[in-house]
């Protein structure tokens, strides 16, 4: 089966976890910091907090924005699940906003008509590795004094209007996650990164408990050298040292990773644009995706369910991201969300398959994918 993503792992990788495994830190050591200042580096953010996971990143991120009770955030019906949960583990609200149908990303257009007096911040998602409208997004959010929560767990090595994701320039903070099927792995993990050093500070003790064992921030005297206070309600969302060493590893190979990437979407984009009845993925002059998924959309008159069993059969590991949000029993049962509001995720969903895309993947990979596409379409199921 060709999987629709992969991470890659090479001899270098293995032989960093294995220099942090034979230390005497496998975590709580230096090696976190030094992935951080890594990450700060590569993408011109001031600073990064790494994590046990994308999800906690996105957590992490809520909590110092100070989103509460009963406070409503603006995030994309597709995306996966983690990117609205992150809202409602802080006791907030998140409210969707339909996408565009070029990009997939939510429509800043629309996201206006969504703020209320309860509205705290909005969390655009980068889908599949293509930025965001950043700069449109950045301009709402300042007017109406809300706070800027990128997901960009799609898009570590993308860039925007000649920045690179993870900079902050438009946003307070940017999440990352290092999931195998990203750009690059630590196993599990991720990150939050921003330019705001209350927020960073604020950050750095939610990570461990809201524990500080700084003298300088503690609200009682010294009682010795035992001493720390919990300042916050924090979680235990810190990452190891081995995965920290995995991960200063892949960091290094990841502009490799991303022009991979994109010359696998080359020869998708090339190739299936001969085939009819499919729509494909684009990517705007000002952006430089970081190909995360590549999505084709069906035409409305062929079977999605029929092509996707057929594909799976062929050993093509294709899958469909995402069930828009606001489908799944918990939100329909928690929330009284519309369909008929969401009428490009709604016709997105319906006719999307993402196909495999990975650094790794082999040109005679590449044109079996392609060649089962056009089997499918022009002569399994063609109409």
């Amino acid at each position: 089966m060709i999987p629709y993503g992969r991470h890659y792992i090479d001899d270098e990788d293995i032989a960093e976890v294995i220099k942090v495994l034979k230390s005497d830190f496998i975590t709580q050591g230096p090696k976190i910091k030094e992935f951080e200042d890594a990450l700060c580096k590569y993408t011109g953010a001031k600073y990064a907090v790494a994590v046990s996971s994308g999800t906690a990143a996105l957590h992490l991120a809520c909590l110092a924005s100070g989103i509460g009770s009963g406070d409503e955030v603006i995030t994309s019906p597709i995306t996966f699940v983690a990117s609205a949960n992150c809202v409602l583990y802080c006791g907030g609200i998140p409210l969707f906003v339909d996408i565009q149908n070029d990009t997939l990303n939510i429509d800043p257009e629309k996201i206006i008509s969504k703020i209320t007096n309860k509205t705290r911040a909005i969390i655009p998602v980068h889908f599949a590795g293509h930025p965001c409208d950043l700069e449109e997004i950045h301009s709402i959010a300042k007017k109406y004094r809300l706070f800027v929560i990128e997901d960009a767990c799609h898009a570590l090595g993308a860039e925007y209007r000649g920045t690179k994701i993870g900079s902050c320039q438009y946003s307070d903070m940017t999440v990352f996650s290092f999931h195998p099927v990203k750009s690059i792995t630590t196993g599990e993990g991720g990150a939050i990164l921003t330019n705001n050093e209350t927020l960073y500070e604020k950050l750095l003790t939610l990570r461990t408990h809201g524990i500080t064992k700084d003298k300088e921030k503690w609200k009682a005297r010294e009682e010795g050298d035992w001493y720390y206070e919990m300042q916050y309600l924090g979680y235990n969302y810190r990452i190891t040292d081995f995965q920290c060493a995995l991960g200063i590893s892949q960091l290094r190979k990841l502009d490799r990773f991303i022009s991979r990437r994109r010359e696998i979407a080359r020869i998708y984009t090339e190739r299936l644009s001969r085939v009819e009845g499919i729509i494909l993925p684009v990517e705007r002059q000002y952006v430089k995706s970081a190909w995360h998924l590549y999505t084709i959309r069906l035409n409305k008159s062929q079977s999605r369910a029929d092509i996707f069993k057929y594909l799976r059969e062929q050993g093509i590991g294709v899958q469909v991201h995402y069930i828009p949000v606001y489908l799944h029993p918990y939100y329909k049962q928690k929330f009284n969300f519309k369909v008929e509001d969401f009428p490009v995720a709604q016709s997105y969903y319906s006719s999307s398959i993402s196909i495999p895309i990975f650094y790794s993947m082999r040109d005679d990979e590449i044109e079996y994918v392609i060649s089962k596409i056009e089997s499918a379409l022009y002569e399994k199921f063609s109409n």
